[in-house]
């Protein structure tokens, strides 16, 4: 199969606008925590989030575009027009029809239709629904919107499995590129899902954290205090291509994807298996599809998002996987900054793992203040301080709801 590696970056997160100033972010452990903006959420369980700060969405879309599409939209298209531009792509120059878009979200346009239907009782029944209410929230629309905007032809299409979402649309590109299918895939995720609905509906499982007094502080993975994830949002976007196209129009090149893998759970609708047998497996099945053995591998971005069941599950997956390897790696979870993406997750923890290997750190796992004792404290989680360290090879975690897993692994680039 043909190789593939990844010439361009674009992100849209709490801790950061662009790929740049999210790099920023991660060295500095900056904390995406704030009280909610988006709505009044003074009568929810939580009333903090990791919203996306400071965007003015009409310097990047035309109003009247921009009013056309849901918010989850608008940050896939700032984040895939940075990554477009970052791997320097001209669609005059390119084979538009070996160029494809590939896309991953887990909820897609909430806040539209939450909108819509609340105008619709308020109406006492009236059927007055916006003619753009369907486009708005589905799933897909992000993909078709890059295709259109730079006539792209190739595949085009999106995937769903909720937190894994966008790590599953890479992992499609990746497999599209490397089967020789396209040359070029813009593939990535990205989620607005801080509404009332979302927070309302993660509350009413549990889910999130409820750490209202000490918010900053609140994505807290393998703590002994955890209580649940902080909602996120944003967009992660990659140009995964073929390695000799990539040379061929003098790329740039960040890093090489080395494999994937994707396994199921088959145990329960929102809770891990309790001894990580979906997440092992993953992991397993992604490091024999790039080849590498254990010792390979510097570190790993985990899923790690601050729940009592899921952190404890994944670290005993991790163990049972690399045995003694795993007290040489570095492990941490992105998701004590940038809070939890939900289906934009994997784009947005893929683009850190990238981070780590060009610019030679470990993003930390912050917030952390007390030791669980059902986690091996011998393990370098990263606590609270960025690390440096020569990356040679990064494998990074995404399982979502359902019981999808996915794992995905880049390595540094060499002839």
């Amino acid at each position: 199969m043909k190789r593939v590696v990844v010439t361009g970056l674009g992100a849209i997160t709490p801790i950061g606008n662009t790929a740049q100033a999210f790099l920023e972010g991660l060295q500095n452990g900056i904390s995406g925590a704030n009280p909610i903006t988006h709505f009044d959420a003074s009568q929810f369980k939580t009333q903090f989030a990791c919203e996306v700060k400071g965007v003015d969405l009409e310097q990047y879309i035309d109003r009247r575009e921009l009013r056309r599409m849901d918010t989850f939209a608008a940050y896939g298209i700032v984040c895939a027009d940075e990554a477009v531009a970052d791997a320097g792509l001209d669609p005059e120059k390119l084979d538009l029809g070996r160029v494809g878009v590939i896309w991953g979200s887990g909820i897609g346009g909430l806040t539209t239709l939450e909108t819509e239907v609340t105008e619709f009782v308020k109406g006492n029944g009236v059927p007055r629904y916006n003619p753009f209410l369907i486009p708005k929230m589905i799933i897909d629309i992000v993909a078709g919107l890059i295709s259109i905007k730079y006539g792209f032809r190739g595949a085009n299409f999106a995937t769903v499995s909720a937190c894994a979402s966008a790590s599953h649309a890479i992992t499609t590109a990746f497999d599209y590129v490397r089967l020789g299918r396209n040359d070029i895939v813009v593939t990535g995720g990205s989620e607005a899902a801080v509404s009332e609905t979302g927070v309302g509906g993660f509350n009413a499982m549990k889910a999130l954290s409820t750490r209202n007094d000490d918010y900053k502080t609140a994505s807290r993975p393998f703590d002994r205090d955890r209580d649940g994830f902080v909602l996120g949002e944003g967009g992660g976007a990659l140009i995964l291509e073929e390695l000799e196209h990539a040379k061929k129009r003098g790329a740039k090149i960040y890093a090489e994807v080395a494999g994937a893998g994707a396994t199921a759970d088959a145990h329960h609708i929102t809770a891990p298996h309790p001894e990580g047998f979906g997440a092992r497996n993953v992991m397993k099945i992604s490091l024999e599809d790039a080849g590498l053995n254990l010792g390979d591998i510097d570190y790993i971005n985990v899923h790690g998002t601050s729940t009592p069941l899921g952190d404890a599950a994944e670290v005993k997956a991790i163990q049972q996987v690399f045995g003694d390897a795993a007290y040489k790696l570095n492990i941490s979870s992105t998701k004590s900054m940038t809070g939890h993406l939900l289906g934009a997750a994997g784009a947005v923890e893929a683009i850190a793992g990238i981070m780590a290997i060009v610019h030679g750190f470990v993003p930390p796992t912050i917030n952390h203040f007390t030791d669980d004792p059902e986690i091996d404290s011998k393990l370098n989680l990263t606590f609270n301080e960025a690390q440096e360290r020569k990356v040679r090879a990064v494998l990074s975690n995404t399982f979502g709801f359902g019981g999808h897993n996915s794992t995905l692994i880049f390595k540094k680039f060499e002839e």
